[in-house]
Formats: structure tokens, sequence, C-alpha cells
């Protein structure tokens, strides 16, 4: 996300990072235990931030993996800009060996080097079409970039994964000029299977036409960040009817209660979702970072 789509994007990424130098990250309200988790079932655990931790019947999956202290530049020894309001669920050691890393698009919260240097394993990686040249190097099993509505099949030892990258409403310029990047939600479908994984979205009709690509166990969709951004992100309530119109099952929400990017309060996004799900409480299956959901 970061900076929002205005000029001043690295600017506002080094100020963001001088801000409450001496908080206190806060930890994890759980601590997920992917370790026990059945290969056949489908289970996913929010970390923090866009970045989910899913075993689909085996086959270990990372979203946009941030699991340091801070976004931003990479400096070698740290990255300069924001901090964590809550630490990752899981430090990259705890993590189990990764298939598959899939990459939304190239903003610092989503794609960060540091993080996509630490997954465990030897994965495949999935990533918006011009920005595969941001990855780390380092031994990918096979490396993707995906535009819309182009699928690739992941082979792992787990077993095969298809992966399709769908439109979604934002942008994929990582320093404001490199505007030709692209930015991509995913389809991951197995064994008659399928998840959704709206990455970054504002509000866009979009998703109703995804609805031939399910039914969908789970949409993973992002709530916060709205507050002034609501052009490049939907809002709780959007987010809700978005994974409604492409027919999901289960809703689980992401982007929110990790980093300060923009004016809504802590709690507002996850209370805001909980009132739009009040008729359907049991749809929403994750609320904190760190919390586990079997979906299948």
């Amino acid at each position: 996300m970061i900076g929002h789509g205005t000029p001043s994007d690295s600017a506002q990424f080094v100020s963001g990072g001088a801000i409450a130098r001496t908080r206190d990250i806060l930890p994890a309200p759980h601590t997920p235990a992917p370790g026990n988790w059945d290969d056949n079932r489908i289970t996913l655990a929010w970390l923090g931030h866009a970045t989910v931790l899913i075993n689909f019947y085996g086959v270990r999956v990372l979203t946009d993996p941030v699991l340091f202290p801070r976004i931003g530049i990479d400096l070698w020894v740290r990255s300069l800009g924001p901090k964590r309001l809550t630490a990752c669920a899981l430090a990259p050691s705890a993590l189990p060996e990764i298939d598959l890393v899939l990459v939304s698009h190239a903003h610092f919260d989503h794609l960060d080097t540091p993080s996509l240097g630490a997954v465990r394993g030897r994965p495949a990686a999935v990533t918006a079409l011009h920005t595969a040249d941001l990855l780390p190097r380092r031994k990918y099993s096979s490396l993707h970039e995906l535009s819309w509505g182009e699928s690739v099949r992941i082979n792992s030892k787990h077993g095969d994964l298809e992966v399709t990258a769908i439109e979604v409403k934002h942008w994929g310029a990582r320093l404001g000029r490199d505007t030709y990047r692209g930015y991509n939600g995913y389809i991951l479908h197995r064994e008659g299977r399928s998840l959704l994984f709206g990455g970054d979205t504002a509000q866009t009709k979009l998703f109703a036409s995804y609805l031939r690509h399910g039914p969908f166990e789970a949409a993973v969709m992002p709530i916060g960040a709205y507050d002034p951004w609501i052009r490049n992100h939907c809002s709780p309530e959007q987010s809700v009817a978005m994974a409604d119109a492409a027919g999901a099952r289960l809703f689980v929400p992401i982007h929110h209660k990790t980093f300060q990017l923009s004016r809504e309060s802590f709690h507002e996004p996850i209370q805001r979702t909980e009132h739009a799900l009040a008729a359907e409480a049991d749809r929403l299956v994750v609320r904190d970072v760190g919390e586990t959901a079997r979906i299948m």
C-alpha cells in the first residue's frame, strides 16, 4: 500500500519510520501451531497485515510475507519505514517449509525483500507482471509472473496447486514512477476446492465475475487503510460485499491491526466487519493476529 498513490511515496515512508521510534510492538494475541495442522484439511492462520499461512491439503502457501518489525527501504541491516503495531504471529524460523509464495504487488507492505529472503524451504514464487526483478536472489523452485486471467500449475512434493491471477482495483508502482508494474489478486484451486485471495483492492464490481471460478471455501480480503485512501482501499462493508459477490462461504479479513497506514483507529476495521456480518457471524472465522481457522 505505501504510499497511497501520492508523489511523495518514499518521503512518506521514511517519515513513517521515524514515528513512535520507541513505541513497543504489541505481541500477537495468538500463536499458530502449523506443525499440528492436518494435511487432509484446508487450514490457515493470519500472521498479520496481508501475510497468511495456508495449508491447502498439504501444500503450504504464504501470501505477501511481511515478517519483521519494520517495512520499507531495505538497508541490509534493517528496513527504513513504518514500524509494526502488532508483531508477526510467527518468526521466520517458526514457519514450516513453504511450497508457494504469493506476492500480490510491489508495495513495500506486500513485497518485503528481507521477509521474502527469510522464507524457509525452496518455494515456487508467483507474482504480478513486471515485479519479479524486486524479489531477492534465492533458489526458488520456479518463478512466475502472471497477468490477469493467466494461470499456472505449481508442482510441489506435497502435490499440485493451480494459481490464477485476477484483476483488482489498485496500482502496482513501488516508488511512484514505475507504473508499469502489475497488481493481482489470486484464486487457488486444489482437489476440487478453491480459495480467493484479494490482495489489495478498492471497491470494484469485478468480484462478481469471479463467481464462475468458485465456489470459494473462503475469501481472504483486505478491510483496512480506507481513511482517507478509499479510492485505493475498500471499506470493511465493501470488502464483505465483494466476497459475497464472488460467492465466498467464509470471510477472512486482513490488512488491519498491523501498521498505521491511515486514519481509522486500530479496532475500527474489524468492528465494522463484525457489524457487516452480524447476521452471519459464523462466516467471520478470523478476527485477531495469529488466529487459526480450519476452512475445510
